[in-house]
This record gives structure tokens, sequence and C-alpha cells, in this order.
């Protein structure tokens, strides 16, 4: 796994902005926070506009390791209607976006 290198600033704003609460399923318990776009599909490793806090459930079934309640796609279209809706008209959450 590569590590985000999410500095403590935006960390912490991400997780005031989410409430400190999966975005998706609400809850408050093993809060981690996922690139929207992946930094290898040219996604923002530093913009808010590319991250979002999941649990720790919603998370593996982001990467498709759960897929309990939700398929890998279903839940990535999820976060990026979530972080696009939060920043509308103005969501760009690709390197070299200025945000």
């Amino acid at each position: 796994m590569i590590p985000a290198r999410i500095n403590n600033q935006i960390r912490k704003a991400v997780y005031r902005r989410d409430h400190y609460r999966c975005a998706l399923c609400d809850s408050p318990v093993h809060i981690q926070i996922h690139h929207v776009i992946p930094k290898g599909q040219g996604g923002s490793v530093t913009s808010m506009h590319n991250l979002i806090t999941l649990c720790q459930h919603c998370h593996c079934a982001v990467h498709g390791v759960d897929e309990h309640y939700w398929s890998p796609k279903e839940i990535a279209l999820a976060c990026v209607e979530y972080v696009a809706d939060y920043y509308a008209p103005d969501w760009w959450p690709y390197n070299g976006d200025g945000g």
C-alpha cells in the first residue's frame, strides 16, 4: 500500500467537512480518508476535491475487498457523486487543479 501523504491540515479539514463520519453510510467508526480518483489515474493527492471520509467497511468495499453491501463500481460512483455535489459546479479532482 502506498502511503496517502496527506498533510495534517488537509486531513483535519476533510474530517471536519464530512462531520467526522463516513460520507456514505454516516458511521462514525473507523473513519479513513479515501482518494476518489486514484493518483495513478491522475487524481490529486492533496486537493479536498479528491478526498472523502469513509468508514473501514465502505473503504474496503470501494477497493473490492468487501462487497457485502456495495459493489466496488457502485461505491466508487457514490464517492464521486458525494464530492462532485459538495463542490458543484467547480469539482475538479485531477492533478494540477489548483484546489
